[in-house]
């Protein structure tokens, strides 16, 4: 029986092949020595996890009670192939067997589960992808509240092109002037809709129609006068504005200003603010796709070319020429994932923009202590101190993620130990969430 398995096994050694070889069929061919003249191709031999692998493989079979054992020589072969195979395929990924399990079990859990934003109107906390939803819900719905600031929201908000939304604004904002000085011109008070200037500067923008609807216009069909003697009078619509607004009309010039000063109404990213236990993994990160301005696919296959470029012109670039290009990289990160270390090891992680300045980093540790008025410093990796808190994180090579260590003042602290028991700076509340970093 040894035997047989013996030779199951040697027919399949050279499928065993290194990377980028394939597994084939084994040869039915018949053993027999070459010819003299002719030379044997040479094979290359199974890497040692290989036949370690084929070698555990016959050693379960052989374990198993004989009276269970496969019906059939061929059914005992097929399932040494088997066996062979996936083993084989796993030493062809250049996994060991550890690593291939961890595989099976996928991948490590990133330690952040994404970007999340925070609805300013409602304080809903949602994901990226989910915040545009969010906020067109949030301002439909505050059209029960206050209809004039909620369709400003609109016309600030959800028109992309800001040259458009300032020529918009600005031909709006003059309609109302012209109503406000001359309340006793009638044709003030009225907007024709298909006015060439309506329609390229207001009419295609989102939010305006129910911004004049809002302050007090209704729409109607006059008449136009026609032009020649025999032409018959033609109709057209109209934005006019209510007679009992003309008794409000410091409320009309109000609304001119509050559409000329709103700004967008935008979702603020969600810092995240997590504490951890000391950990040694604390320089480990798994970011997920959130934090990337490619998918993870294309930022793979661009990061590969980009090290072939480089690699092929390293000797001709100049000290210039690889700043450029390191700033180019980091410009395609939107978000960081930044880490502080505080001397008695807990670490405060926080999600910021890549294009923040380090004083926002500044600000959030001060958030996070019990005394913001205690001194520190923030050293990056390899201990240089940031002390431009007017850089911006990408600038300082602090994407799309970083651990960074706090160090106090020294003679402050003395100070502070001297005056009152020991106790940690952090806020108690803070403390109390601590999670362990895995």
């Amino acid at each position: 029986m040894r035997k047989f398995f013996q030779e199951i096994k040697a027919d399949l050694k050279f499928k065993t092949a290194g990377p980028g070889q394939k597994l084939s069929e084994p040869s039915r061919a018949p053993k027999e020595k070459p010819r003299a003249e002719v030379a044997p191709k040479p094979r290359q031999a199974p890497t040692d996890e290989a036949q370690r692998a084929a070698a555990a493989a016959l050693a379960r079979l052989e374990l198993k009670p004989k009276g269970k054992a496969p019906s059939s020589q061929e059914a005992i072969k097929n399932q040494v192939r088997k066996e062979l195979m996936a083993e084989a395929a796993a030493s062809e990924k250049g996994l060991s067997m550890q690593e291939k399990e961890q595989e099976e079990e996928g991948a490590a859990a990133p330690s952040v589960s994404g970007v999340y934003f925070i609805c300013p109107l409602t304080g809903t906390i949602v994901r990226k992808d989910q915040k545009e939803k969010q906020l067109r819900e949030a301002i439909q719905a505050y059209f029960s509240v206050d209809p004039v600031a909620a369709s400003i929201m609109e016309i600030h908000t959800f028109n992309k092109d800001r040259e458009k939304v300032r020529l918009c604004v600005e031909t709006m904002a003059k309609y109302l002037d012209n109503i406000y000085l001359h309340p006793e011109e009638e044709k003030y008070r009225k907007i024709k809709l298909q006015n060439k200037v309506f329609q390229e500067r207001i009419s295609c923008l989102e939010g305006t129609h129910k911004f004049f609807q809002a302050v007090g216009f209704e729409t109607k069909t006059l008449p136009v006068p026609g032009q020649g003697k025999n032409s018959w009078n033609a109709t057209e619509q109209f934005y006019v504005l209510k007679e009992e607004m003309l008794s409000r009309l410091e409320e009309l010039r109000e609304r001119r200003e509050q559409l000329q000063s709103s700004e967008p109404v935008r979702a603020q990213l969600h810092r995240q603010p997590t504490l951890f236990r000391p950990s040694a993994a604390a320089a480990r990160f798994e970011l997920p796709p959130d934090f990337f301005s490619l998918t993870a696919d294309e930022l793979r296959r661009e990061q590969r070319l980009r090290t072939e470029a480089v690699e092929k012109a390293a000797m001709l670039r100049t000290r210039a020429m690889r700043e450029k290009e390191e700033q180019r990289e980091m410009r395609k990160y939107n978000y960081t994932l930044l880490r502080v270390r505080f001397p008695d090891g807990y670490i405060l992680q926080g999600t910021f923009y890549a294009r923040e300045s380090v004083s926002v980093l500044y600000n959030f540790v001060r958030e996070a202590l019990r005394d913001d008025w205690l001194p520190f410093e923030l050293l990056g990796p390899g201990g240089l101190k940031l002390t431009d808190e007017n850089l911006a994180f990408n600038e300082c090579g602090l994407v799309p993620s970083a651990l960074l260590s706090l160090a106090w003042d020294a003679a402050v602290m003395a100070d502070v130990a001297a005056a009152e028991e020991q106790r940690s700076p952090l806020r108690p509340e803070l403390l109390a969430r601590a999670q362990s970093l895995s």
